[in-house]
């Protein structure tokens, strides 16, 4: 039976109305799912009883550079009670500025076992690994810690990583929750991470899928080993990727702690929210393309776009569209206070603002396979380990 001009018309009308139907009830359901499920844990915040006693633990932070906030985030890793554990400063030259404060805070500790080390090893295309080569080889303990050097630890850290090893677990990591933004595009960074990034880590985590955040990646020593060592983890983009590969490749999983670890987010540019964005967006193309190719439809665009036209089209009454995106971000909003994160009217302006730009960061994404990171051109000739490029000295 062939239908005529006015039935095919009709025909085309319903698959574009089941259609984006589908596209709005879906991210809807995504978005509140992922946030319920994110609040309940956050509101759990039970510290899990994975190892017992209190093994040593190695503390490895690269530093490189002055950093917004870097004495208190430096400051922090001398914070905990814990009896028996170490910290190995590496750094990749003598005359970084941030060598005479690490210097000083090691002075003002003497209490706590800590070293500067001074080195510029290139086993890896990846410049962060190369400096925490020599820590990872200096490293006393079997548990080893390595830790961004913007972070800033709890008081308890050590015990909260500890308690997050449960059996099965070959790595414990934690994203970044952005706080105390300064300025409008520190507070898009804080959009990017905190109500967006960690709520679908969490959920991932939740959902028993964790995967690795390089700002803090807790190891057992004999399980990164059996993976092939430090320097095989700069065989992909991203020490992440590589590190959650390499623990599901064993059969184990990663653990991501109940609430993220904050970093002080000072004040930030425009240009270095946007590059760090695009880089974070390449190197999730790279590392699994199949999870990234359906990053487009994350975020408000998609549903609030597929709900409008199909109130224009007399599908739906208009005003459901205005309660959906109330809805989306009164979401995001209640989520953000049971977490202490940001939450101002102007950073729900913010998270608007993420979301218009979140298609623009998907193109971006597939447009490039390289990016710069501290001033060095990362590209996957890189994964490969060719160590060849000119790299700063």
């Amino acid at each position: 039976m062939q239908l005529n001009g006015e039935g095919l018309a009709l025909a085309n009308e319903m698959i574009l109305t089941v259609l984006l139907g589908s596209i709005a009830v879906l991210a809807v359901a995504i978005q509140a799912v992922t946030t319920l499920r994110v609040i309940a844990r956050l509101r759990r915040n039970g510290r899990l009883k994975g190892i017992a006693g209190q093994p040593g633990v190695s503390i490895l932070r690269p530093v490189c550079g002055i950093e917004n906030h870097i004495e208190e985030t430096l400051a922090s890793t001398f914070t905990d009670a814990y009896p028996d554990y170490e910290i190995l400063f590496c750094c990749a030259r003598e005359d970084d500025p941030i060598v005479p404060i690490v210097r000083r805070m090691i002075a003002a500790h003497p209490q706590v076992d800590a070293r500067l080390l001074i080195g510029d090893d290139r086993p890896s295309g990846n410049p962060k690994l190369n400096n925490l080569v020599k820590g990872w080889q200096a490293a006393r303990y079997n548990w080893i810690l390595m830790a961004d050097s913007n972070v800033l630890l709890p008081t308890d850290y050590i015990a909260s990583l500890l308690g997050r090893w449960t059996p099965g677990t070959g790595l414990v990591t934690s994203p970044p929750a952005g706080i105390r933004p300064d300025g409008p595009w520190a507070e898009l960074e804080a959009a990017f991470l905190n109500t967006y990034q960690d709520r679908l880590q969490l959920f991932a985590d939740e959902a028993g899928h964790g995967f690795a955040q390089g700002k803090i990646l807790f190891w057992r020593s004999d399980v990164l080993a059996a993976a092939g060592g430090l320097v095989n983890l700069g065989m992909e983009m991203a020490e992440d990727v590589a590190s959650t590969k390499a623990v599901r490749a064993q059969g184990l999983h990663v653990r991501v702690l109940t609430k993220p670890w904050p970093q002080p987010l000072g004040r930030r540019s425009l240009a270095a929210v946007w590059d760090r964005q695009v880089r974070w967006a390449r190197v999730r193309r790279l590392g699994f393309p199949a999870i990234f190719a359906v990053e487009i439809l994350s975020g408000a665009v998609a549903p609030a776009l597929a709900a409008t036209i199909l109130a224009a089209l007399g599908v739906i009454p208009g005003p459901l569209v205005l309660l959906l995106i109330i809805g989306w971000y009164g979401l995001e909003w209640a989520l953000a206070h049971i977490a202490g994160w940001p939450r101002t009217p102007r950073d729900v302006a913010m998270w608007v603002l993420r979301d218009l730009l979140i298609p623009v960061l998907w193109v971006m994404g597939w447009a490039g396979s390289s990016f710069e990171w501290r001033g060095n051109a990362m590209t996957t000739d890189q994964i490969t380990g060719d160590t060849t490029g000119d790299w700063p000295k």
